[in-house]
């Protein structure tokens, strides 16, 4: 029985049918000097961002390295995507972006993979200027080129990017799995809502029982 003839989210991976998209995991917003907290005080950083910064640092990231080793061992494609501009004074951002003030240059350190994350030589990196992955890049082009049914996404942050990546492939037919654990944003307020409100969309799992699922 075909993965789609189930009318259940709670489907266990099929690896031949499934990919592992890592959503802004680069310098931007990962790293302290990173530019979106580039008109914040040093002094302000971990009053206002502590919990983050924590969550990436103890958590997130090292989840998502585990997911990272694991899909590579079990032949399951990994794709990132990175906030950044075409152009290198931004002018084909989105309007929203340009509103924010978010401009990632094209080739900049902001717009890199983290090094904790590196793509390998034949993994594919996109480039977005949009909150949703979906929306200025051709990745629902390449996933079904790939044969993928099944997404598993996590990454940056939860109820930003990650959220609006998690209902547009889940409007396009696809069977999403969010890690939870392997995801963040600015509080733990803020993180609770984001899972609560796309509960709806995808299944949601932890990185440990993910990766038990690929026998990993």
């Amino acid at each position: 029985m075909a993965i789609t003839d189930q009318l259940t989210r709670e489907v266990p991976l099929v690896p031949a049918q499934s990919a592992l998209l890592f959503i802004d995991v680069q310098n931007f917003s990962v790293r302290r000097e990173g530019g979106e907290f580039k008109d914040v005080p040093p002094e302000d950083l971990n009053t206002r961002f502590g919990y983050y910064f924590d969550r990436l640092s103890t958590l997130a990231v090292p989840n998502m390295q585990r997911l990272q080793a694991g899909f590579r061992a079990a032949g399951i494609e990994v794709l990132y995507t990175t906030i950044e501009s075409l152009t290198k004074d931004g002018r084909d951002r989105s309007l929203d972006y340009k509103i924010t003030g978010f401009n990632v240059p094209k080739g900049s350190w902001d717009g890199k993979v983290i090094d904790e994350l590196a793509p390998g030589d034949d993994e594919i990196v996109l480039p977005k200027s949009s909150s949703s992955v979906f929306v200025s890049t051709h990745v629902d082009y390449i996933l079904r080129n790939l044969g993928v049914r099944q997404l598993v996404l996590c990454g940056l942050l939860t109820d930003q990017c990650v959220e609006s990546a998690v209902r547009d492939a889940c409007d396009l037919g696809y069977l999403v799995t969010l890690v939870t654990d392997a995801s963040a944003t600015m509080t733990p307020e803020r993180e609770a809502s984001s899972l609560r409100a796309i509960a709806g969309y995808c299944r949601q799992v932890t990185t440990d029982d993910l990766l038990g699922e690929i026998g990993r």
